[in-house]
């Protein structure tokens, strides 16, 4: 079975299961959950995100502003377009 047939039954479990089915399965995944979503004590991803800073900064990645992002993505979508 693939993780989104998988992921599709469990939604349609959960969307209908009692009170106290669904505080047991968040009881079970509370941990991960709660983990995945304080991305700032994660201190790989935290120094990534200062190291990407630090050269945005200092020049050594020129990155881009946010006009020229959409300026982009306007171009790709019309090239996919015309496909």
């Amino acid at each position: 079975m693939t993780a989104l047939a998988i992921r599709e039954k469990l939604y349609d479990f959960i969307r209908v299961a009692d009170d106290k089915k669904v505080k047991a399965i968040y009881m079970m995944l509370e941990d991960n959950i709660v983990e995945e979503l304080e991305w700032w004590n994660d201190i790989q991803f935290t120094q990534d995100l200062d190291k990407r800073y630090e050269d945005w900064k200092t020049g050594k990645d020129k990155g881009y502003s946010l006009e020229e992002v959409n300026i982009s993505i306007d171009l790709l979508m019309k090239k996919r377009a015309s496909k």
